[in-house]
């Protein structure tokens, strides 16, 4: 069993269940913007885990013309709104986290949503302080996944040597961007917008190249804390 001295995870889907309201609001203002037919499935299937960009830009491709420069902002402002009435965490995430701190790992965060958006939901799911500056944003490199700069820069604010670091992913785009980086990684679809389709969703972390795949934050504590587990 490999010895990881830092884990990074991802942050919606993985720290919290917010990937369903996400993309819902994804899809909800491209069609305002007059793209037809888009949903929040086909936004998840195509985009998730990738950065906002990527996204203005299939956006752009739909309608034929660039999106309004206030895209991102309208859909961050709905979302955070929402967020502080409805934003809960994936079950088992603040004793999981406690658990790696008290075992001496350290802790990074890897996302492809924007700085403001990335402090917003820290803050509003109390998570902030397991993580500190230690936190990344694709905003924050040139690049977001599926390349590797987001876990790079996370490893390099934790101290670490990407060997060493592990990634919890639910995003194919993230698991390459880990192998990208030279990072293991694992699956997780415990999340509620995988909901009916986990073992599908496993098998694409799979051959993204996850080394395993979890629906639970006990089993994953089994992974990295093999003689322990979440208490």
């Amino acid at each position: 069993m490999q010895h990881f001295k830092g884990v990074i995870f991802d942050m919606d889907g993985c720290l919290v269940d917010s990937e369903p309201l996400c993309l819902q609001a994804i899809a909800d203002e491209m069609r305002t913007l007059g793209v037809r037919n888009v949903t929040a499935d086909e936004i998840g299937a195509r985009f998730l885990g990738v950065s906002m960009a990527t996204i203005e830009t299939y956006a752009a491709e739909r309608l034929g013309h660039d999106v309004p420069d206030d895209f991102a902002a309208l859909i961050e402002d709905k979302l955070i709104r929402r967020y502080r009435d409805e934003l809960v965490l994936i079950e088992g995430v603040d004793p999981l986290l406690r658990q790696l701190t008290l075992t001496g790992h350290v802790l990074g965060l890897a996302t492809g949503a924007s700085v403001r958006r990335m402090r917003s939901t820290l803050e509003i799911s109390d998570l902030a302080d397991h993580f500190g500056a230690r936190a990344v944003s694709a905003e924050h490199v040139k690049a977001g996944k599926p390349e590797p700069d987001v876990f790079l820069e996370a490893a390099r604010r934790m101290g670490l040597d990407p060997s060493v670091c592990l990634v919890v992913e639910d995003s194919p785009h993230g698991i390459l961007a880990a192998t990208r980086a030279g990072m293991s990684s694992v699956g997780f679809v415990g999340g509620s917008h995988l909901k009916g389709r986990e073992k599908e969703h496993a098998k694409t972390l799979v051959q993204a190249g996850a080394a395993q795949v979890f629906d639970d934050l006990n089993e994953l504590s089994g992974f990295v804390l093999p003689t322990s587990g979440v208490r």
